[in-house]
């Protein structure tokens, strides 16, 4: 696995698993408990999120786990562009929210169906509401 990853940075690859302490400090920053990381990553095994964990990159990433990574970061930066305050950027996903998409909601509680077209939701929308700058 380690040899793939180096084999791609030779080759000008970006190395996408050096996102993932981002990552994890962004899901703990939403207080995020084990269970919830599994269905947020889409990992199915304990194990395998403490491997991720303990992992500071080279290794391999599915597919699935690299969208779901960059949906994650997306709605992180967009939080960051719509408020200024910490307790605003980490805690607004646990709030509910009146919009009808969300219906009383929190973008956890949608987000916690462990689909990643629900992470695509969530980041479409905060995407549009902060008026889609880059």
């Amino acid at each position: 696995m380690a040899n793939t990853a180096r084999k791609a940075l030779k080759n000008g690859a970006i190395d996408p698993s050096k996102a993932l302490p981002v990552v994890f400090r962004i899901l703990d920053k939403w207080q995020c408990n084990t269970d919830e990381q599994l269905k947020l990553l889409g990992i199915s095994s304990r194990s395998t999120l403490n491997k991720y964990k303990e992992s500071s990159g080279g290794i391999r990433l599915t597919v699935d786990m690299q969208e779901r990574m960059s949906y994650i970061l997306n709605i992180h930066k967009c939080l960051r562009m719509l408020f200024s305050a910490d307790d605003s950027i980490y805690g607004w996903v646990r709030k509910p929210n009146s919009h009808p998409f969300f219906a009383g909601r929190s973008a956890m509680d949608i987000m916690n169906a462990g689909r990643v077209a629900d992470l695509y939701e969530v980041a479409t929308r905060l995407h549009a509401w902060r008026g889609g700058m880059a």
